[in-house]
């Protein structure tokens, strides 16, 4: 990521279906262990986008070459979703975006991820994210999940069971 127009911007009206298809695809790679995401389609994951993330987050996103490559939806401290296109990972994307989002809040922060996905939680881990609940996530998914969370100076929390 070292040409000028590679960035991080918020989002803007014209983003809408370039991020929803960016969360479409970076979802069904992440999770194959997920019926309900692999069955899930564009045209559904647009709307779902319109009516669920984008009417209560907040959302920033990475920009290559004119062309949306990840983002974040962010309510208050919580990183309510970040995805990075298949194509885009590994390159820094998740790192410049978790940044974004401790500058933001940097009391800190929490997310939830889905317990399988050991790519997502070791990168979180590596960024200083703590494992602090274990639980199931909300349907259509209902699957393990995990909540983590980052504070500025480390401090670790007991995991416990969600209620």
């Amino acid at each position: 990521m070292d040409r000028p127009d590679d960035g991080i911007r918020r989002f803007q009206p014209g983003d809408e279906v370039a991020v929803a298809d960016v969360w479409h695809r970076a979802g069904r790679a992440a999770y194959p262990y997920l019926p309900s995401w692999q069955t899930f389609e564009e045209h559904e994951a647009r709307r779902v986008f319109r009516e669920v993330i984008l009417a209560r987050c907040d959302l920033y996103v990475g920009e290559r070459h004119a062309r949306v490559v990840a983002f974040m939806a962010m309510r208050d401290a919580c990183v309510d979703r970040l995805y990075v296109d298949p194509t885009e990972q590994r390159r820094g994307w998740g790192t410049r975006l978790v940044e974004l989002a401790k500058r933001r809040q940097p009391g800190g922060l929490s997310l939830h991820t889905h317990q399988q996905n050991h790519v997502g939680r070791r990168f979180y881990e590596k960024h200083g994210f703590r494992a602090v609940r274990f639980g199931i996530s909300p349907a259509p998914e209902s699957a393990p999940d995990v909540e983590y969370r980052w504070s500025p100076d480390g401090a670790r929390e007991s995991s416990t069971a969600r209620d």
